[in-house]
């Protein structure tokens, strides 16, 4: 089982590693791939380090699998040229997400759309990702009719760059004495603007999370509504999530319902101070649900508040399972 991962020297490649460690995935050789900037640097991984190579090294060697969190310029470039050679690729950019031709997957969701013909399969955005795990069981059952959803996202989602800045300014470094990857200072801010703004007014990450969601979810019905917000915190995002649902609902019906969906764990008592905090999600995989209660100003309202890890199960953890129903399928080599 020969494996890649583009983009392996990066905070999400480096979670892709960790992750697929961690969960046994049967690989026996690893090709860790980066930009010419990181040739000569090592990763570790299954107890032994492995030298970084450049993309055109490794498609020559043909892995059965190719796991990219390399930026959307790289994958549009180089995973029609892994596939082209046989390998399936996973990836954790926005490139491929909204090609008709191509899949988009949560596996808890929808991993029955793969197909053995599937040779690029995308990821979805973090921020998604976390939002329609839980809600996917109240759209089998009610019907969702439509999503407002607030974002708190944590600096880890633009990698080392964004934590590098809030570290920075933790520091006390004056502004525009180190390198931003933000307009704006983090630290002891909230910055709403993730991406950049499109004509209507929001920016690629809300649409992301708009479009993602009809897609993932199989209705392009669905109304959705995003704000997206970076908060200085290292690592988790949370959202609070209000839908209007298409018939009527009981509270515990629907806590059981997310309670029961896989990679969903319900943490809702609020009167002991039981809710999903990013602090309690960081390292973990599921998505965190509490804060649920239903909204009084409309028929058949829900709010809900949930938190996850956005380097796991908003990244790299997906990839992996991906990956792991391709081998599942018997679709890798």
């Amino acid at each position: 089982m020969k494996v890649a991962v583009v983009g392996a020297t990066g905070l999400v490649g480096s979670k892709m590693l960790q992750v697929l460690e961690e969960r046994n995935f049967p690989v026996t050789e690893l090709l860790p791939v980066a930009s010419e900037r990181s040739l000569g640097k090592k990763v570790r991984f299954q107890g032994r380090e492995w030298a970084v190579c450049l993309p055109a090294d490794a498609v020559v060697q043909k892995p059965v699998l190719a796991i990219f969190s390399a930026g959307g310029a790289v994958s549009g470039e180089w995973a029609p040229k892994f596939a082209e050679v046989g390998c399936r690729v996973v990836d954790n950019s926005s490139f491929w997400r909204m090609d008709p031709t191509k899949k988009l997957v949560v596996p808890e969701i929808n991993a029955d759309v793969l197909t053995a013909e599937d040779f690029i399969i995308a990821n979805p955005n973090c921020s998604t990702i976390q939002m329609v795990l839980p809600l996917a069981p109240l759209h089998a059952r009610y019907g969702i009719r439509r999503i407002v959803v607030s974002t708190y996202q944590s600096v880890t989602g633009t990698g080392m760059k964004g934590l590098s800045q809030l570290l920075a300014e933790r520091e006390g470094k004056a502004w525009g004495s180190y390198p931003a990857v933000y307009p704006c200072p983090i630290e002891g801010n909230i910055l709403p603007h993730i991406d950049s703004f499109l004509e209507n007014g929001y920016t690629k990450e809300e649409m992301k999370m708009v479009n993602e969601t009809r897609k993932i979810l199989r209705d392009p019905a669905i109304r959705v509504s995003a704000t997206t917000v970076r908060v200085p915190v290292y690592g988790g995002h949370s959202e609070s999530v209000n839908v209007e649902l298409g018939a009527a609902f009981e509270l515990d019906e629907v806590r059981r319902l997310m309670a029961e969906m896989p990679g969903v764990v319900v943490q809702d008592d609020p009167a002991n101070n039981v809710y999903p905090m990013p602090i309690n999600a960081w390292e973990k995989d599921e998505v965190f649900v509490g804060r649920i209660r239903r909204d009084e100003s409309v028929e058949n309202g829900l709010n809900l508040w949930c938190v996850s890890d956005n380097l796991r199960k908003g990244a790299a953890t997906n990839a992996v399972q991906i990956a792991e129903v391709l081998f599942k399928n018997g679709w890798l080599g």
